[in-house]
């Protein structure tokens, strides 16, 4: 579903990524790991259009990904989080879910200015849907709460909701359970393993929790200073020299 050939990304005279190849299957769940400045955002923001790399490609589905601007990949069924959560604070939880449905309305300015009958029946589709999602991830009881004020946990889940309003095939998950206490960051895990299943999902995330990505990954990839030193089942690379180097020093 997604190849990265050779990627590359300079910031001055920093390279931030160099050369960077991996690719991931349909339906499969990748964790992205590395110490801190490793490049792993980097690498989403290639991936969601942010940044331009500097060399390289990024194919998905067959296609030039790099050939596209970020407002077009939503269409694709590309959906993301983000580490620092990007919610709109004074917005309802069901508007910040519907903001992710905005690109599978088909009503123009015109006819949404002047409230028409088939905005109607458009705007009472997605809010059934966001509603369904609302439900699914315990999230109805908040629905018509603003965002501001409700806990970290909730926020997580309301920023994960958005991501799956997109209906997406490939979910991009940055730091999702970072921040989160052991109980939430174990029901979030089993969330996602469920819902991998049920909206048959591909999953890239990166996240700094090694039990969470252990437990949940089928393969993990380890970046240090902008480059890939593992690759591999779980089990493999939490063993490998390279990475227990990195975040631990060649002592260890």
């Amino acid at each position: 579903m997604l190849e990265i050939n050779s990627l590359t990304v300079r910031f001055g005279g920093i390279t931030a990524l160099h050369e960077i190849e991996f690719h991931v299957a349909p339906r499969e769940m990748v964790g992205l790991i590395g110490p801190n400045g490793a490049g792993k955002t980097t690498l989403f923001n290639c991936l969601t259009r942010r940044n331009q790399p500097d060399t390289g490609v990024i194919r998905y589905e067959g296609s030039d990904l790099l050939a596209l601007r970020p407002h077009a990949l939503a269409a694709l069924g590309i959906a993301r989080t983000f580490q620092n959560l990007g919610l709109f604070p004074h917005m309802s939880v069901r508007d910040n879910v519907l903001v992710g449905a905005h690109h599978r309305a088909g009503a123009g300015f015109g006819s949404a200015g002047l409230w028409l009958p088939n905005v109607r029946r458009e705007e009472a589709r997605l809010r059934r849907a966001a509603d369904m999602l609302l439900d699914r991830l315990d999230l109805a009881d908040v629905a018509d709460h603003p965002a501001a004020g409700l806990p970290f946990g909730t926020l997580k889940r309301v920023e994960l909701a958005r991501a799956l309003a997109v209906d997406p095939r490939l979910l991009l998950l940055d730091e999702p359970v970072n921040g989160l206490s052991h109980g939430e960051v174990d029901e979030f895990a089993a969330l996602l393993r469920d819902l991998r299943e049920e909206l048959d999902l591909t999953v890239v995330v990166v996240e700094h929790h090694m039990g969470f990505v252990m437990g949940t990954c089928d393969r993990v990839v380890c970046l240090d200073f902008g480059r890939v030193i593992a690759e591999g089942a779980p089990e493999y690379v939490q063993r490998h020299p390279a990475v227990i180097e990195a975040y631990l020093g060649a002592t260890a």
